[in-house]
């Protein structure tokens, strides 16, 4: 666990959490701005996942310790991600990732509806939330509607997500956050249009969930999913369900598997060692804030502050790159409704280009299109993409000048 302090930890307490940041390169310790595309891992995930598969590794359901053991454990995981989406423990699902949770949702939805019924999807979102839905346009005839972004301000036109929704529409597929682009929906708001249109709203979070506290019920959401390695846990996917859509789903299942909410969802033997990590993750951002509360109070100040220091670094990142000749940004500025993340280019270079001259001062960056591939698109980027920034709970100001000044010297 992490040191105890009357406030949030400071950026020097969190950094001693993580061994990654002990590498070096070309001289330099690695400043990591992959974030969005997974986040380093606290010493504390690590030793519990060890632990775990040390001294309790079994399979579940049996009358020996180890057994009960991870029975225990993993009920004690499903808590915490409870606590993490302000959910009930039951309405908890594990699974290999987002995407393969949003197929099988996808799949089990899809058996009830056919021919004139209508999905509505967007141009913003990674396509984990557009392709499951869109593949049941060839398998049961039904409908898709694709909501515009935005491109210069790198947002949802909301006006026409609004028209798009009608009384064919069966579920809304929005993302609470861009992972290319670190634009924020006003996912409260989206989800009374989809309600009052009598339809079901699936929410991804997986870019959101690292940067601010997730809450279904101020969301209204009815699925939401989401992914713990982009909270500094272990690749393991995570679905919020609604506890009666959970029980009424027609999924796929083997005769002998419970039947039950949320062990229905849960086909075969599961990543325990992983789910042990993401409660060990989730722990310790509740530990950073201090030890007034329960854990879900822990989580909200936690969030709450780091997402309050992302952006000012968001800030010192943004207007550092814009005083670079030809350096171009894309999405909300500074002030807008935006997470820690910021895309950008630099003229006559390419995004690959960038990222391995980056790599040089130890800068760690991301490039291409992070299967957001119709933003990238719509951005006019395409096939090159865009170098992505993001900057996570063990980023420094320091680590933000180095990204400048290296992109200064390129150009």
């Amino acid at each position: 666990m992490p040191e105890i302090h009357s406030d949030v930890a400071s950026v020097d307490v969190i950094r001693s959490h993580f061994p990654a940041l002990e590498r070096r390169h070309n001289g330099f310790p690695v400043a990591y701005f992959d974030g969005p595309g997974g986040t380093q891992v606290p010493r504390s995930v690590a030793d519990a996942m060890v632990d775990y598969l040390f001294h309790h590794n079994a399979n579940t359901h049996w009358a020996y310790p180890t057994s009960a053991e991870t029975d225990a454990a993993l009920a004690y995981a499903r808590q915490a991600v409870a606590d993490f989406l302000h959910a009930g423990p039951d309405e908890v699902v594990f699974g290999n990732n987002m995407t393969s949770l949003t197929f099988h949702v996808s799949r089990a939805l899809g058996r009830q509806w056919g021919p004139g019924d209508e999905i509505v999807v967007t141009e913003l979102d990674h396509h984990a939330n557009v392709d499951p839905w869109r593949a049941l346009a060839r398998d049961r005839g039904i409908t898709i509607r694709t909501v515009r972004m935005i491109p210069e301000e790198g947002i949802l036109d909301l006006a026409h997500l609004e028209a798009s929704i009608g009384p064919r529409t069966r579920l809304v597929a929005v993302g609470a956050a861009s992972n290319a682009l670190g634009t924020v929906n006003p996912i409260a708001r989206i989800g009374e249009m989809v309600h009052a249109a009598g339809a079901l709203f699936y929410v991804d979070a997986v870019h959101f969930a690292a940067h601010q506290g997730v809450d279904v019920q101020a969301f209204d959401c009815d699925f939401l999913a989401c992914s713990a390695y982009k909270f500094y846990g272990p690749h393991v996917g995570i679905l919020f369900g609604r506890r009666h859509l959970l029980e009424a789903l027609d999924v796929p299942k083997l005769m002998p598997a419970p039947d039950t909410v949320p062990d229905r969802l849960e086909t075969g033997t599961q990543n325990h060692e992983g789910i042990v990590g993401v409660a060990a993750a989730i722990d310790f951002l509740a530990g950073l804030s201090g030890g007034a509360g329960d854990r879900r109070d822990g989580l909200v100040r936690t969030l709450d502050a780091l997402h309050h220091r992302g952006i000012e670094q968001v800030a010192r990142l943004w207007e550092g790159l814009g005083s670079l000749p030809g350096v171009r940004l894309y999405g909300q500025p500074p002030g807008g409704s935006r997470t820690s993340t910021v895309a950008f280019t630099v003229p006559g270079v390419s995004s690959e280009a960038v990222t391995r001259h980056l790599v040089d001062a130890g800068v760690f960056t991301s490039h291409g299109d992070f299967y957001a591939m119709t933003v990238i698109d719509k951005l006019g980027r395409a096939p090159d993409g865009v170098v992505r920034a993001g900057c996570a709970c063990y980023t420094t100001d320091e680590e933000v000048d180095r990204l400048i000044q290296a992109v200064s010297r390129l150009i």
